[in-house]
Parts: C-alpha cells; structure tokens; sequence
C-alpha cells in the first residue's frame, strides 16, 4: 500500500482527491469525492471524472498483477456508460478482471453512490508495456 501511495502524489488522483480503500490482485476498490473538482458546469458529476476514477482503478488492478521493476499497466481502451447522475458526496468504484493476460488485462468497473446505486459503467482494456 504505501509504494501506491507514494505513486499516487502529483497525480489526477492526488488532484482529485481519489484514494485506495481496497488492493487485491483481483479486486481493487477506490472512492472519489463528488464536489466542485469532480463536477461539470450543471453542477453533476462529470462523466470525464468518472471515466478517470474507473480507468485509474483498472490500471492500478492491472500493476498489482505485474512485476512493475520490469513493466507498466497503462490504458489503452475505455468505455463507459452513465447510468445515474450524483451532485455530491462519494462515489466508490470497484474494479474486478475480466481477463489477465500477459500483455493486455481487461478490467470491469463498477462505480456506485453511498447508497450503492449504479452510477457508471466502465470497461477498461489495459496494455502491460516493458519499462524503458
């Protein structure tokens, strides 16, 4: 926990406030404030946001499966659909494989409210690159 913490600082996740709750090699789950860094002008979560936080707990997912001395877990495709709005609090997202191959992983993300309704959707392809 605490060398992802470190990687954390000087991050979109240090900016927006996003932090580790859970770091499993098969389940990784992460929570991201909803307030004014995270919101579009109509005063909503953006989706952007949400499209950062469930791409963040993909990549994070995938590096806890590699040898990261040797390779990186960096995004390569996302999609996500947008279920449910949220103006403020907490939104959690849960990452969990759906296959962990040697050079690409794909993610499922479920990001959800406090009161654990569906906000977002998301999967997310992660390509595992040599370090140079």
């Amino acid at each position: 926990m605490k060398q992802m913490e470190v990687r954390r600082q000087g991050t979109a996740m240090e900016a927006l406030d996003i932090e580790y709750v859970e770091l499993d090699p098969d389940r990784v789950v992460m929570t991201m404030p909803v307030g004014p860094k995270t919101r579009q002008p109509a005063g909503l979560l953006h989706g952007g946001a949400s499209v950062l936080l469930a791409e963040t707990a993909a990549s994070i997912a995938a590096a806890l499966n590699i040898d990261m001395r040797k390779s990186t877990a960096v995004g390569l495709e996302i999609n996500a659909n947008h279920v449910r709005s949220k103006k403020n609090g907490l939104v959690t997202a849960v990452a969990t494989p759906l296959h962990k191959g040697r050079t690409t992983m794909v993610w499922d993300v479920k990001i959800t409210g406090e009161d654990g309704k569906l906000i977002c959707v998301s999967r997310c392809t992660v390509a595992i690159v040599g370090l140079r």
